[in-house]
Order: structure tokens, then C-alpha cells, then sequence
């Protein structure tokens, strides 16, 4: 899943253009559209070894917090809350998030999670509170 999207700065300097962001299970196999693969859980996928799973970066720092990822507990009743509440924490770690924006840079990059659902994780709320050009 990917969106083209202007990628904006919080120093105010131009924004880059990001061609695609992509969010993708940690569990499937890397691949060359992938571009940049970034971890952004802040536990390490259960089972998987650091060969196996390819990565550039981990990005702990922009991960939910333990008390809001065990709030969570990916119930999908839980998730307009949770998405609500990751972003509150998001906008109050403005470093964290602009180093990651750092590390994407402006070319493809992929948000690599481990949760099992495919609708309802972290990295579809962090993807879509980057390709925000307000962070909000």
C-alpha cells in the first residue's frame, strides 16, 4: 500500500517529495520496490532474524509507547481511539519524527510492523501522520 504525497519539514525548509511510502508485515519477504526498510515497532518481530528481515533502520522512537501498545492490544474496536492517541504522541515526539522523515529521505521507503492485522497497526497511522503535510 502506498500513496504519493509531498513529505514535509518541521524546520520549515522545503518540503522533499517522497515518491512512495509503503507499510508491509515484517513476516513477508523483502523486496527491491521496497526501498528503505524501516522498522517501526519497538519490539523486535518475534521469530525473526535481522538477515532475514533486511532492515536499514529501526525506529523505535516513533513507535507507540508501551502503555498505549498494550492499551491496544489490537482489538479493532480499540482502533479510531488508538489511531487518535498514537497521533497525540507522535506530535508530542517532533524529533523523533522528523528524524525519521530524515532517514526516508526522498525515495521509496517501506514501514515494516509485525502485527497480524493488516488494518489496524501502527504503521498505517504513522504513514498517514507523515504523508500529512500538518501532522494532525
Amino acid at each position: 500500500m502506498s500513496l504519493p504525497a509531498l513529505f514535509p519539514t518541521t524546520n520549515g525548509m522545503e518540503p522533499t517529495v517522497t515518491p512512495t511510502l509503503h507499510v508491509k508485515r515484517a513476516y513477508d519477504a523483502p523486496a527491491d520496490a521496497d526501498g528503505r526498510r524501516i522498522l517501526v515497532d519497538r519490539l523486535w518481530p518475534r521469530g525473526l532474524s535481522r538477515d532475514k528481515a533486511r532492515l536499514d533502520h529501526w525506529a523505535k522512537d516513533v513507535a507507540p509507547s508501551d502503555a498505549l501498545r498494550r492499551w491496544f492490544g489490537h482489538d479493532a474496536e480499540k482502533w479510531a481511539e488508538f489511531g487518535r492517541r498514537y497521533r497525540e504522541e507522535l506530535r508530542r515526539n517532533p524529533d523523533a519524527v522528523a528524524a525519521l522523515r530524515r532517514e526516508i529521505g526522498d525515495a521509496a521507503a517501506t514501514l515494516v510492523y509485525a502485527a497480524h492485522d493488516e488494518a489496524h497497526n501502527n504503521a498505517l497511522v504513522l504513514r498517514d501522520f507523515l504523508l500529512s503535510r500538518t501532522d494532525d
